[in-house]
């Protein structure tokens, strides 16, 4: 299903960051500031080049005008607010597009994964890796890590995840936390065929990035459960694995193609080519 394109969006200037971080929102009038807030501080501390993308999936909750206020605040802020609700697949996706950074992290509009964690991605991705992913079960494996998580979620957590290993994701231990670092063209060759525009889109994302064999990094990272969750574990976990399935067809029938060429302007040459990394 092709993602909407009908849109408001708001633009400062050409500036091109080192990072960009994409965040899809639905109705987060209530959570999104203070995880804005936390962001900003932090980055700020860090005094990198950066901006941050709000993807207003459709709200009825005020989320756009909020988000639209803090542009005028911040010229980092950026908004994109879509008239009807697509899912999160589309509104990653459009933050993606739209991204100038070299550096691509989304993140979720609760803040459950603290930004601080950014740190330890983009490690991973200096050592070498083209894709970073943040791990709630890495992390529970680990008492240095605090992971907040109630044992309903935990357990059918496991249970898919031991499903999608069968289905064709294999080697990790969490593929839908909230929280993933990508490289520009990395980033631009898997979203540029990515098509699915619900919660099955992370699935989608590793699955397409394994066939590519690009190196993925899974690095636990502190996580905290927050109120307020619009994740319904039991019946999006079903609905995840039979778009998973639609996934597999897709790639059977050569959906997903080649590999996206990035122009030669466009590429950083401190970071490494759109080319798949030998494990």
């Amino acid at each position: 299903m092709a993602t909407q394109r009908c849109s408001i969006e708001t633009q400062h200037s050409d500036f091109a960051p080192s990072l960009s971080v994409i965040i899809p929102a639905f109705n987060e009038a209530e959570r999104l500031p203070s995880t804005l807030q936390r962001i900003v501080d932090y980055l700020d501390r860090r005094r990198t080049s950066y901006e941050i993308i709000v993807v207003d999936d459709g709200s009825k909750d005020g989320t756009s005008q909020l988000v639209a206020a803090l542009t005028r605040e911040n010229r980092r802020i950026r908004l994109i607010s879509s008239a009807s609700n697509m899912g999160k697949g589309a509104a990653v996706r459009r933050g993606m597009d739209a991204a100038k950074g070299d550096f691509r992290l989304f993140a979720d509009a609760d803040g459950a994964t603290p930004i601080e964690e950014l740190a330890r991605l983009e490690a991973a991705i200096n050592a070498g890796a083209d894709l970073a992913i943040g791990s709630r079960a890495l992390a529970s494996r680990d008492h240095a890590y605090t992971v907040r998580a109630g044992r309903y979620r935990s357990t059918l957590g496991s249970l898919f995840n031991l499903v999608v290993q069968r289905l064709g994701v294999t080697g990790l231990s969490d593929t839908q936390c909230g929280f993933k670092l990508f490289r520009r063209a990395i980033a631009q060759d898997l979203f540029s065929v990515s098509c699915v525009d619900g919660y099955a889109f992370d699935l989608e994302l590793l699955y397409i990035a394994q066939q590519r064999r690009y190196r993925i990094a899974e690095i636990p990272v502190n996580w905290a459960d927050q109120p307020g969750s619009k994740v319904r574990p039991w019946r999006d976990g079903m609905l995840m694995l039979r778009e998973f399935v639609h996934v597999r067809r897709r790639d059977a029938q050569g959906h997903y193609g080649a590999r996206y060429q990035a122009p030669a302007d466009l590429l950083n040459p401190s970071l490494s080519a759109a080319e798949p990394s030998q494990p």
